[in-house]
């Protein structure tokens, strides 16, 4: 493109974005929160009357102390789901991310079951990026050293750069979201999540399974949660996989369940330190959960309510994108899940979401979806469609896609 063209398409784009700030938005595509309307689709929680009718199957006070465990009808339905042993299976408050924590803590304090403690030593984790930034933020707040490991070109994970990163004895841990990941969308699949438990290792690497979207399909293929547990026994290497889940964007956000599962040993070893923050979760909001889902069924049948609100949006991101940005990015065509990753061209992607937030379009910060916030392309701009009407989602998309616009154009001026 010549001087004057570049110079004449920025004056043309440098005019849209101002006209773009004169309309006053505030718009948010920040976070994957559900939206009222999915929110909607579990108020029946809300109204479970426990008043008279508060013990679980055993005949168990759940107003008490105790079941540390967690109940075990909401147990049973999402060992189930899992595809795990109940036993194996524990159910928590709300927050998986708060289990994750706990977990890297005993670690570091007492050692994983069987190992010495971690803290005092160089630990690492490999983190595959574009990843999920909370699990980064626990890591890096726990001074835990974290090493980037890139996905590759076609979304799947390098397991030669990860097989070379495990030869290092310092590196204990490894963040993993297997189905529809945060926030690429890829999926790991059989034969890769057999390389990962058999790959050589420190004898107490774990990997963080967080199965967070395991149920949150955009398309009528429903494919069941890998037996990650059964694989790494299979292995020979029992240990090696701590699972999490939960219900959080399944029911009510704030007020879910979370679940941990593990090998036996890895079970009880948990159930060990867990004991001591703990003389039992919150059992009566698991009952009213197990009550409201039914089986394992009611839970698929719930998520596809999920789906018939979500899968318009993600639809609306691809046509609006495809409208304005084909030839100038790229961007992740998911299959569940929770977001959208728009690959602007290399060195804009900060400078687009400066010019979005300017705009009125909050979006999450350029370098987030990576370690210590460095995204060594600055391309990578996540995109959260679930919260917004579609109305304000189509113009903070038509308002993001100028930005990133002009942001190219500046670069290339």
């Amino acid at each position: 493109m010549s001087s004057t063209l570049e110079s004449s398409r920025l004056e043309t784009l440098r005019a849209e974005y101002d006209a773009l700030r004169a309309r006053g938005l505030s718009l948010d595509l920040t976070r994957g929160k559900p939206s009222a309307a999915q929110l909607d689709l579990s108020n029946a929680l809300l109204g479970i009357d426990l008043s008279d009718d508060y013990r679980d199957a055993a005949g168990t006070d759940l107003r008490n102390y105790g079941g540390t465990d967690g109940v075990p009808e909401l147990r049973a339905i999402f060992a189930e789901l899992l595809g795990i042993p109940v036993d194996q299976l524990l159910a928590g408050n709300n927050a998986s991310l708060q289990l994750m924590h706990d977990t890297v803590v005993h670690a570091l304090l007492h050692g994983v079951a069987g190992g010495e403690p971690w803290i005092g030593q160089d630990v690492a984790f490999l983190c595959p990026s574009p990843g999920y930034d909370r699990h980064f933020a626990v890591t890096e707040a726990l001074g835990v050293r974290m090493i980037p490991v890139p996905y590759q070109e076609d979304g799947s994970l390098d397991l030669a750069a990860i097989e070379q990163h495990l030869a290092d004895p310092a590196v204990r841990g490894m963040w993993l979201v297997p189905m529809y990941a945060n926030p690429t969308g890829a999926v790991i699949d059989e034969a890769t999540a057999r390389t990962l438990v058999s790959l050589p290792a420190a004898s107490d690497f774990r990997i963080f399974w967080d199965n967070a979207y395991g149920w949150h399909h955009l398309t009528e293929s429903e494919p069941a949660p890998l037996d990650i547990l059964g694989l790494a026994a299979e292995a020979g290497n029992p240990d090696r996989v701590f699972v999490y889940a939960s219900t959080s964007k399944m029911t009510q956000a704030g007020a879910g369940v979370s679940f941990f599962a593990s090998s036996p040993a890895n079970v009880a070893w948990f159930r060990t330190h867990s004991s001591v923050q703990t003389i039992g979760p919150d059992k009566l909001n698991q009952l009213r959960h197990a009550r409201f889902f039914g089986d394992a069924e009611g839970v698929r049948a719930h998520m596809r309510r999920h789906r018939e609100l979500l899968a318009p949006k993600f639809a609306l991101v691809d046509r609006i994108l495809t409208e304005r940005l084909a030839g100038h990015a790229q961007w992740t065509k998911p299959q569940g899940g929770y977001f959208v990753t728009l690959y602007g061209p290399d060195g804009t992607a900060a400078r687009a979401v400066q010019l979005a937030k300017e705009a009125g379009v909050a979006l999450t910060p350029a370098g987030a979806a990576f370690p210590y916030g460095d995204d060594p392309r600055d391309r990578v701009i996540r995109i959260a469609p679930s919260l917004p009407p579609e109305a304000e989602l189509e113009a903070a998309l038509d308002a993001l896609a100028t930005c990133v616009l002009l942001a190219e154009a500046e670069l290339t001026s």
